[in-house]
């Protein structure tokens, strides 16, 4: 078997601090079992798990990351697929957990690069992976089969089983996955909760696979950081039931469209208290259709109404589910508060309910929304500990230590988190017992080897970084524009004009430079005059031996960006605009014709030779004769 081509592990003098010479060793490519993730340490989003052994890789999960508000013109993060396109005929299989973005967001962008076999999921995520290949027109391109609790997949070095998890979407999934080398449990998103909406978490199961033993533990890390237990799902229905009773006039409730348990309580509510549902928001009237067509919500189409009925019934009547929880400019809330929404306008009365809590980095969008809604004359509800509107769907540290005790695992590695989250982690499986040096905090791309049921992080990487998706463009050729976006943003750009007279091999005049988001013209004319006097000297050095019209780009790029930097720690963009005088041009045309009549005349005089000593030769025989 070909070896793994891997890239050497960087330094890094606080996460590996822990880890010591001995431990850090080698691969045997042919018998230890590898895990690594392409995505989902370090971060909230584009989860991506391998374990591969020998000749087989098996994927659980293929998410994206939602870009932050500094990175321009991104619709979605991805991870680097490169190392599984490069490995693609080890493939055996990619398991999703469950249908949130983070976790199958990503598969319609690596069916760009690998042509998988299977995609194993449960009814509810294959629901959601079929709509969105449908919409990539990729439908035909990937068997996708049905996993339940009981579902087995064996290949010839993993067996893997699964398990309920509680999470705040249907049909979600821990999964055990049997190794020669030890037993791992991947928890996927999960919580525990004793009075759950559905199906609850299997304990039985879990307490079983830690009797008989765990080598490695991943598990979800989100909420590490919050003590305690979490609210059931029971309360939060209660608590929407309540506020539904008492709201005189129209209740529009905005949450997680994938929450569709959530929007099952918010339907159930309103048909309870006489309402009619109008739902808006494109991936939440997709939930919707998917939870009817499932069976998990079971609302009659009867209690729907559709936005050209809203104006024929009475507020206290009328119910209106949408997105836009988190603030997002395009979603139906927000344009809802902007006044632009096709049907709904906010009128005095109005009672706008938030079940959600804004996720980190969302707070000041969902801030500005909460106040547009006020101001144009809304009663605004949201989540606080006193109301209960809204529950988490990942564990806080107390089940996160519940977890733990069921599982029972000899090593320990915390995921789906940042760093800070997965080192709390950390902290509480040792809490639990488990030793500080079995606890495993790794980044994107580390290498966890197991060994005849033991664990260790390799001296090697897989290579693995964060790709900017532009539009549906995964090939990574975007990443690049989206870098020079973000340096025009932040340093501008420099262009450098040079009129030069390529027959002779000089420069016509000293090079003129133009600026454009990077300094004050008016302010910096002593910094742009001796830029454009290094970049005349250094052309001139250049051009007194022969040379390219690139070489001479590079020329300007190599003794400008130094100098800019060395006075303003400043990295703008130099493009080199690079004229050649008229009379060069045409001289060169010239040349190229000449070059092109030659081989064109060249071929036919060559011809037209033979063909006469051809002749020549025959009247000399005739002669002869």
């Amino acid at each position: 078997m070909k070896e793994t081509k891997t890239a050497k592990r960087p330094s890094h003098p606080v996460r590996y601090s822990q880890i010591s010479e001995e431990t850090a060793k080698s691969i045997n490519h042919q018998t230890d079992t590898l895990v690594y993730a392409l995505g989902g340490l370090g971060e909230i989003g584009k989860n991506m798990y391998c374990f591969e052994h020998n000749d087989e890789i098996i994927i659980v999960d293929c998410g994206i990351l939602f870009p932050e508000d500094d990175l321009l013109g991104v619709d979605y993060v991805i991870p680097d697929y490169s190392y599984l396109v490069k490995n693609r005929e080890k493939i055996k299989a990619l398991i999703i957990t469950h249908g949130h973005e983070d976790h199958i967001g990503g598969i319609p962008f690596f069916l760009q690069s690998v042509h998988l076999r299977e995609i194993y999921a449960a009814p509810f995520a294959k629901a959601l992976i079929e709509k969105k290949l449908e919409e990539h027109h990729q439908l035909r391109s990937v068997t996708i089969r049905d996993i339940n609790p009981d579902t087995r997949i064996d290949t010839k070095y993993f067996h893997i089983g699964f398990f309920n998890v509680v999470h705040s979407i249907p049909d979600s999934y821990g999964v055990l996955i049997n190794t020669p080398n030890g037993r791992i449990v991947e928890t996927g998103d999960f919580k525990f909760d004793l009075t759950p909406i559905g199906v609850n978490s299997d304990y039985q199961k879990m307490a079983y696979i830690g009797q008989i033993g765990v080598t490695l533990l991943m598990s979800d890390s989100t909420n590490s950081g919050v003590p305690g237990f979490s609210i059931s799902e029971k309360k939060v229905a209660q608590a929407i039931n309540e506020q539904m009773r008492k709201t005189p006039g129209r209740l529009l409730v905005s949450t997680f469209a994938s929450n569709v348990l959530r929007l099952n309580q918010i339907l159930e509510a309103a048909v309870s208290c006489g309402r009619k549902v109008a739902v808006f928001g494109r991936s939440m009237e997709n939930v919707c259709e998917i939870g009817k067509k499932l069976g998990t919500i079971k609302i009659p189409d009867s209690a729907f109404i559709t936005g050209n009925e809203l104006n024929t019934l009475p507020a206290n009547k009328i119910c209106i589910v949408c997105t836009g929880s988190q603030g997002e400019p395009m979603a139906a809330l927000s344009r809802i508060a902007n006044g632009t929404h096709r049907f709904i306008k906010i009128i005095p009365g109005d009672t706008v309910l938030f079940s959600s809590n804004p996720i980190p980095g969302n707070g000041t969008s969902v801030s500005a929304v909460v106040n547009q809604l006020t101001r144009v004359g809304a009663n605004v509800v949201v989540n606080s500990p006193l109301t209960s509107f809204h529950t988490t769907g990942h564990a806080p540290q107390e089940e996160q230590k519940l977890m733990l005790n069921l599982i029972k695992p000899k090593y320990f590695m915390p995921m789906h988190g940042e760093y800070k989250m997965l080192v709390q982690h950390s902290r509480t499986a040792q809490e639990t017992g488990v030793p500080k040096d079995h606890c495993l905090i790794c980044a994107n791309g580390d290498i966890v080897v197991l060994r005849n049921e033991e664990c260790f992080i390799a001296n090697e990487r897989v290579q693995t970084d964060a790709i900017y998706v532009d539009g549906n463009d995964a090939s990574g050729l975007s990443t690049s524009v989206i870098k020079d976006r973000r340096i025009l943003a932040e340093n501008g750009l420099v262009a450098v004009i040079v009129a030069i007279d390529s027959r002779y091999n000089k420069i016509l005049c000293r090079p003129s430079i133009v600026s454009r988001g990077f300094v004050y013209i008016k302010d910096s004319q002593p910094l742009l005059k001796e830029a454009e006097v290094i970049v005349y000297n250094a052309l001139t050095k250049k051009m007194q031996q022969r040379t390219t019209f690139q070489e001479l780009k590079n020329c300007i790029r190599s003794s400008l960006e130094p100098y800019l930097f060395q006075k303003t720690h400043r990295n703008p963009i130099v493009i080199p605009v690079i004229l050649n005088q008229k009379a060069a041009i045409a001289e060169i045309k010239e040349k190229t014709a000449g070059r092109r009549n030659v081989k064109r005349t060249g071929g036919r005089t060559a011809r037209s030779a033979q063909h006469s000593e051809k002749k020549e030769n025959e009247k000399t025989a005739e002669t002869r004769k």
